[in-house]
């Protein structure tokens, strides 16, 4: 596990230590979500880091490519050509490309030198591209065709991702907007309609809140069950909105964490204005 978890972890388990001094106050349930939120946040900036990195590896093998293209045009071999460009910054993937060029100078086949290639990078785009750049050489056919057809590939795949990025980014930032007016909602549910209903319009006043002083039962009832609901909510639309915008589940758990962490806070700080 990176340090950065563990850092994370550690700090959690202080403050989540630190809120038992205030067990049945306020302060206890703030110190305790804000415990989840410092324990699970470097898992979630380490995702949002990785899905950085794995877009950055397919636009740098675009580049890459394209360098192979032109240098294989001009009638050098992809096995030279790869060493020729090997010095050229290519962000993540510079490392990478570096070896497989040392992998090729002492005599290496090509092919296999390809597929450690793909096996240390671990991109889908860079693995299906390389198999086609392996087979090509392999079999003799006009490599220069080859790479130029992979470079158009995975280009039109870069755009057509971005493109669907751009149509769908109205629909994400419209689920944003449904979970911030349910959380409205809730919020007049709990400060003016309920009360009003039960009776329960004075539990616990500003005082108690701001004091970590000791309060009623039914307001800490309400908040919480309240709280409950925002946050599950804010979990499964986070999830939502990730499938609609990435195809992928894990991709939704950086909304769900963003929503959760907005609702845990608005949460808070109304019932620290609110409270009465």
């Amino acid at each position: 596990m990176r340090l950065m978890h563990w850092i994370g972890i550690i700090f959690a388990f202080g403050i989540f230590g630190v809120s038992f001094f205030f067990i049945g106050t306020a302060v206890f349930f703030f110190l305790f979500g804000m415990s989840l939120i410092v324990g699970i946040a470097p898992f979630v900036v380490y995702l949002i880091y990785e899905a950085s990195v794995e877009n950055e590896k397919g636009q740098m093998f675009l580049e890459f490519t394209r360098n192979l293209v032109e240098s294989v045009k001009t009638g050098t071999p992809i096995s030279k050509s790869i060493v020729n460009v090997k010095d050229k910054s290519y962000g993540v993937l510079s490392d990478h490309i570096k070896k497989l060029a040392n992998q090729i100078n002492i005599g290496i086949p090509l092919e296999r030198a390809l597929k450690i290639f793909a096996r240390d990078v671990d991109n889908k785009v860079v693995t299906r591209a390389i198999i086609l750049i392996g087979q090509a050489e392999k079999s003799g056919g006009n490599i220069g065709e080859i790479l130029e057809a992979v470079a158009k590939a995975v280009s039109t795949s870069d755009k057509l991702k971005k493109e669907r990025k751009a149509v769908i980014s109205s629909l994400v930032v419209q689920g944003y907007i449904i979970f911030f007016i349910f959380m409205v909602i809730i919020l007049i549910l709990q400060f003016q309609i309920i009360p009003m209903i039960l009776g329960i319009g004075d539990i616990g006043g500003i005082a108690g809140g701001a004091t970590g002083g000791r309060v009623s039962a039914s307001q800490l009832q309400v908040s919480n069950a309240f709280l409950y609901l925002v946050l599950v909510q804010g979990f499964f639309s986070g999830i939502a909105i990730g499938k609609l915008a990435e195809k992928e589940f894990k991709a939704g758990l950086k909304h769900s964490f963003i929503l959760m962490i907005v609702a845990f806070l608005v949460s808070s700080i109304s019932n620290f204005f609110f409270g009465g």
